[in-house]
């Protein structure tokens, strides 16, 4: 039986530094715990831009097909600004989603106990936060057509279009619903039903795939502006959030925040089963290519780490593994290891990107 592949796209900025980490916590399952996985790296974003003249080049989305993960570091850069639309380095990423369907984004928001005093919240309400976002990725405002900015009498008009079909709706219900299931068994539904047509379509449609197929997990209804408002105000109150794909971006960057650091947050972009039973995914950090602190060994690896503890779990069904290694991140942070985002407090101890990297593999040998 042939060992999972993963396709492993460094990108731009600090993306080689941080998946750098990645690679090692990878080999350390390969060489401890008789996991090991086919490894493969190409070129996405403006590194692939700059060797091929174009975001994602043919043969890389080939690939991503084929993998059975895909790990992204970050896109982008001041360097590519001028670029036309086209050919900008999210367009890569865009494009890995849009033609691997990844219509379930899992954006979790968990603040350890070590960090909690790094949000702007009171620690009581963030402390042991653990909520996940599920976000519509591939329809909605950002996909609906017609699109664009047209001329209108003597002024121009911007147009974006939501739009949403019941069965985009359902399945990513379903997988909010499945992901409950997993947790606390609870899923509070967010949209704008109030002033939007599709968003009272989102709401009957939620209701009717949980009372015909989930009704034994808790389901709750809000406007996406009052779930905002009760993300600040105690976000403990929620376990796992589904939305669309506007209302997604708002509110998971939102819950990112409470945690105190970008750099701690990972996430998921799940697809459909492939033919091995696994859905197609790509999981990737929150934060972006941070070009002014690249190649300065200053990035926090850690949202890429927890990234890759995602796959274990969602991915390659080693829930066991998954929980080894947020643990060991965990650990090092409880005993006050410290990139450079994360300083501040007395007695810490700062450490390099490839230092923290290390530090997460003493805390997996300290584990068997």
């Amino acid at each position: 039986m042939s060992n999972p592949s993963i396709l492993i796209l460094p990108g731009d900025g600090i993306g080689p530094e941080v998946m750098a980490e990645v690679r090692k916590i990878i080999s350390w399952y390969g060489d401890n715990r008789d996991l090991a996985f086919d490894v493969s790296e190409d070129l996405v974003g403006g590194a692939a831009y700059d060797a091929h003249g174009t975001p994602l080049h043919d043969d890389t989305m080939a690939k991503a097909q084929e993998v059975d993960a895909v790990l992204l570091g970050a896109v982008g850069g001041p360097k590519y600004d001028n670029l036309d639309f086209s050919v900008k380095p999210e367009r890569g990423l865009l494009r890995l989603r849009k033609e691997m369907d990844l219509f379930a984004n899992l954006r979790p928001a968990q603040c350890f106990d070590a960090l909690a005093d790094f949000s702007s919240l009171k620690k009581d309400v963030v402390a042991g936060l653990d909520i996940m976002i599920v976000r519509e990725l591939t329809s909605g405002i950002y996909f609906g057509e017609p699109r664009g900015i047209f001329e209108e009498g003597n002024e121009r008009v911007g147009i974006n279009t939501q739009r949403y079909t019941e069965s985009e709706i359902e399945r990513v219900a379903r997988s909010a619903f499945e992901l409950a299931r997993r947790r606390g068994n609870k899923v509070c539904s967010m949209e704008k039903a109030n002033v939007m047509e599709s968003g009272i379509l989102w709401r009957e449609v939620v209701q009717k795939v949980h009372d015909e197929e989930y009704a034994d997990v808790e389901l709750s209804h809000m406007y996406a502006d009052a779930g905002a408002m009760q993300l600040c105000r105690w976000p403990k109150q929620f376990d796992v959030i589904v939305t669309d794909n506007l209302f997604g971006d708002l509110l998971s960057d939102a819950a990112a925040m409470l945690t105190g650091s970008l750099g701690m947050l990972p996430s998921a972009s799940l697809g459909a089963p492939m033919a091995n039973g696994r859905p197609k995914a790509l999981y990737e950090p929150v934060h972006g290519s941070a070009p002014d602190i690249a190649g300065e060994g200053k990035a926090n690896p850690i949202a890429c780490v927890l990234s890759f503890a995602m796959a274990l779990r969602y991915s390659f069904d080693q829930g066991a593994e998954a929980d080894r290694l947020e643990q060991a991140v965990e650990k090092v942070l409880a005993d006050g290891v410290r990139t450079a985002d994360l300083l501040g407090e007395e007695g810490v101890t700062p450490v390099s990107t490839s230092e923290m990297g290390d530090a997460i593999i003493a805390a997996l040998n300290a584990s068997l």
